[in-house]
Order: C-alpha cells, then structure tokens, then sequence
C-alpha cells in the first residue's frame, strides 16, 4: 500500500489526495451512458471484475450487479478517502475494496475475467506499464476495459465556438504549467487503443457513447458542471490565461445567479464523449 504524500502520479495523486466530491458528482452525471458501457461488456454470472482507480465506488454496485448473483468485484484505488467513499457504497456481500498502487497492487496473477478502469490510466507516469500490470492480472482471454471520457473537444456553449475555444486552451495550459508537463506528456488521453496494442492485447476495439445534455438539465447534470467544472476545474485559476473581457463573460455564464447562466439558456445544448476501449488477453 502506498501511503505517501509524494506525489506518484502524471497528475500528482497520492495516497493522501481527496476529491472524493468531483468524483460523485461525475458518477451521478455520467451514470446512464457508464451503464449503458459496462451492459455492452455482456458480463456473465460468476464472472470476477476488477475496477482499477476505482474512486467512490458507485460502479462498484453497476458491475456486481451483472455478475450476480455468484460472481465478485474488487475495487482498488490509491486514495485513502476514495477508499472509505468507496466502502459506504460498495454491496457488502459481493465487493471489497482495497487502498492500493494499480501498480503493485496486492491481488493474485491471472485471478480476474474483466478489468474495469475509468479515467484512471492517463493519471499514470506510465500508461503502457500500468496497462502491463493490469494484464498480469487477468485470466486467459480476459479482458481490460478502459473508459476515458473527453477524447473530443467537450461543448458548453454552443452558441460562442470562439469562448469554448478559449477556455479549453486555458484548462490545458493551466494544467501544463501546474504539474510542469509539455503538452505531449498528456497525449495518453488519446492513445488507449495504441497503448492497448502495444501491450499486446488481441481483439482491441473501441465504442464510443456521447453524453449530450438539453436545457432543461437534471439536477445530477447541474451539480457536476457547476460545481465540478465551473467552479472547480475553470473558476479563478483560469483567470491568468484569459483576457480580462473574456474572464468576465465566463464568469457570468458560469454563475447561477446571473441572468447569462449558460444552463438556464434555452440554447444550452452539451456534448462530451466517453470512450470505451477494450482489448483481450
């Protein structure tokens, strides 16, 4: 176990790292179109399911229960308040959840049919090693799914293509500049279906799921985007990298008290895709 606060990863998680909140939220927007990817998995009864990176946990209950009712799922994640969200939620009778490296992580050689990581290989110093440690883990013609969401562009404002544009430079170069990264150090967002191949893995294909929001919004929809992107990923930090005009326009979309609010626009229409990439042992 790794309980250090030295940073391991790309993008600086350590055993003492918490945003257990964004996570939830994630979960509660995404989860139709997360269901919808592990049911095109066709797991079968009995079958025994990693989730690697397994943050809160809420696909934790999702996969065990396409397994039921013989079948297990462990959850592993390197946080140790991930760990605890993870166990409030987890069915007790059918999943465990370990504070763990994926890396190291203290599981048997060949003991799983599915690995399941979401958002989680890219976060690695190593994406290819990693995908090598979670391959020793699978059995004879087992599978690894690995799901990445926002491989395209997201859209937020569809009516100002020039501001979206904008925005999304900044996010990129905030995180380049925070974690001292060039911008070819996160391309492994992008490259699953290489990395998949280059680990050798048969039979590699992708799917992928577009999450597409209409105003009106569900409440789910409206707590991760305003609190999860508008506050938390853009918000103040990206003040530095936009003009001061256009600071404040983004400000104003953004806040749910302001006549502007992009999400009580009738015109508020947003995409965001999530890829599944799977490949077999």
């Amino acid at each position: 176990m790794n309980s250090s606060t030295t940073a391991s990863g790309l993008l600086g998680d350590t055993a003492a790292r918490d945003y257990s909140g964004k996570l939830r939220r994630f979960n509660a927007f995404a989860a139709p179109e997360l269901r919808e990817a592990i049911a095109s998995l066709a797991l079968k009864p009995g079958m025994r399911v990693l989730d690697a990176g397994c943050g809160t946990g809420e696909a934790l209950g999702w996969l065990a229960a396409e397994v039921a009712p013989e079948g297990t799922v462990v959850g592993i994640d390197l946080a140790v308040q991930h760990v605890k969200a993870a166990r409030a939620v987890a069915p007790v009778d059918s999943a465990l959840v370990l504070q763990a490296n994926l890396m190291d992580a203290p599981l048997a050689p060949a003991s799983f049919d599915l690995i399941w990581s979401v958002n989680v290989i890219n976060h690695l110093r190593s994406p290819l090693a990693g995908i090598h440690a979670l391959t020793a883990l699978l059995r004879p013609g087992g599978r690894i799914a690995l799901g990445q969401s926002s491989l395209l562009p997201d859209m937020y404002f569809a009516w100002d293509s020039r501001l979206e544009r904008l925005v999304n430079e900044a996010v990129r170069q905030y995180y380049r500049d925070r974690y001292q990264l060039d911008e070819r150090d996160l391309t492994a967002v992008r490259a699953i279906v290489g990395l998949l191949r280059k680990a050798g893995l048969r039979d590699v294909r992708a799917r992928t799921f577009m999450i597409e929001r209409l105003a009106p919004v569900r409440p789910e929809d409206e707590n991760y985007l305003v609190e999860a992107i508008f506050r938390d990923t853009w918000g103040s930090r990206l003040q530095p990298y936009l003009s001061g005009g256009d600071y404040e326009e983004l400000m104003r979309l953004c806040d749910p008290h302001h006549p502007d609010f992009a999400l009580r626009r009738t015109d508020f229409h947003f995409l965001q895709s999530f890829t599944l990439v799977v490949g077999e042992s």
